[in-house]
């Protein structure tokens, strides 16, 4: 949240200079303020548990979220009860007539398929077409940042060799940048995942700027100009043990299976994991609620 003060105080400038959010008082006394409306697209199979991340991370600021929680028609979850989904969830279709502040599209075990052969695609893309004109930020998680970096921009997905997975250093590659506000210059973040936008073309267009990466596991940040469009490549949503609990299901279907890496003490997966990238994790999605939703956003929705 911004810190308000004087119109002319002296230290504006230089709090301004650093990258710090103030307000004056003439900016102050003509702000509305009403719940943001946040839309969440679950593409995970573990729903519940991906709920719990997600709305941990977006409850963590002073701002009051209302959140609607969206599946897709044009898929049946095998994880999920139809009973939670039910009673929790909507349709696209029940809510597209509304506008929404911001929109959270997850992650999805589907890397492996072309996009076209994803049977819920088209109706990935109606809602990715829709945000245009009815969201004003969308944040793309994972394999969600690939698709929507193919929906909107054209750039296609490439397969790995292996699976990324484990807990990465990466570099802040541009410190001005609003949504990394507070971002110590260098910090860890959790991938997983077999897949990832092709960075030489993301370099090369211009509507896209990589806003931190790493050495060893490639962009994490990217972003499109004034934040209509947040890509984030790793999981910061996930829990300590999150990495954990998927290497053990895929060590008991392939024991040659890679232990995450920088993620087990010792290397060891007898040892509990800790997490060492939630503090960035809270920061990522406060700064994009306040700074790309809350700042951005009309107080009339129905003009986003």
């Amino acid at each position: 949240m911004p810190i308000k003060i004087a119109n002319e105080l002296p230290a504006r400038t230089q709090l301004e200079n650093e990258n710090i959010f103030v307000m004056t008082e003439t900016r102050a006394i003509t702000q509305d303020i009403r719940p943001l409306k946040i839309m969440i697209v679950n593409l995970m199979p573990t729903k519940i548990t991906t709920e719990t991340q997600l709305l941990r991370l977006l409850g963590n600021t002073p701002l009051q979220v209302d959140i609607e929680l969206i599946k897709l028609d044009s898929h049946v979850s095998k994880n999920t009860s139809a009973e939670h989904l039910l009673t929790f969830y909507k349709s696209f279709s029940e809510v597209r007539h509304l506008k929404f502040d911001g929109l959270v599209i997850t992650g999805a075990p589907v890397e492996h398929l072309a996009f076209e052969a994803v049977n819920y695609w088209a109706e990935l893309c109606d809602i990715m077409q829709w945000s245009r004109d009815n969201v004003t930020s969308t944040l793309h998680i994972c394999w969600g940042a690939q698709a929507g970096i193919y929906y909107h921009y054209g750039i296609d997905k490439v397969r790995l060799d292996k699976k990324l997975s484990g807990v990465y250093l990466h570099k802040v590659l541009c410190h001005q940048k609003m949504l990394l506000r507070g971002f110590d210059g260098a910090f860890l973040a959790p991938h997983s995942r077999w897949s990832t936008s092709c960075e030489k073309a993301i370099e090369k267009c211009e509507q896209l700027e990589v806003l931190a990466a790493s050495d060893m596991a490639g962009m994490h940040i990217v972003a499109s100009e004034k934040g209509k469009h947040i890509f984030v490549f790793g999981h910061m949503e996930y829990d300590a043990n999150t990495l954990a609990d998927e290497y053990f299901r895929d060590a008991a279907n392939d024991s040659q299976t890679d232990i995450p890496y920088n993620y087990f003490m010792g290397n060891n997966p007898r040892n509990t994991p800790i997490s060492t990238w939630r503090a960035h994790a809270n920061l990522l999605f406060s700064n994009w609620l306040n700074y790309h939703v809350y700042q951005a956003t009309p107080y009339d929705i129905g003009r986003v």
